[in-house]
């Protein structure tokens, strides 16, 4: 059965790459090598894997990926830290609550 990891990697200028493949290894070692001069994460190398998460229905992980895409910086710390309260808070309608914390 084939798998497929939806991965948050963070890059040295502390930014966060979202993506998907089926070889997290692999496509971790291609970010730090810098194989693709038009990825996001090219001219900032050093890149650490955060966070994954592993699928067996590739559709489920591209809803994933995507749904991650959109998350704010401070979300995806929550998610990285394991800090449910935070991502849950930071879930909350963000015209009700605003940038209060970042």
């Amino acid at each position: 059965m084939k798998q497929y990891y939806v991965y948050i990697i963070k890059c040295k200028d502390n930014s966060f790459y979202v993506g998907i493949t089926n070889n997290l290894e692999r496509r971790t070692y291609e970010h730090n090598k810098g194989l693709n001069q038009d990825c996001y994460t090219f001219n900032r190398k050093p890149v650490e894997l955060k966070w994954f998460e592993t699928f067996i229905d590739p559709n489920q992980a591209i809803k994933i990926e995507k749904q991650l895409k959109g998350w704010s910086r401070r979300k995806k710390i929550a998610l990285i830290e394991k800090d449910w309260d935070k991502l849950i808070e930071f879930s909350k309608n963000y015209t009700e609550f605003g940038n209060q914390i970042e």
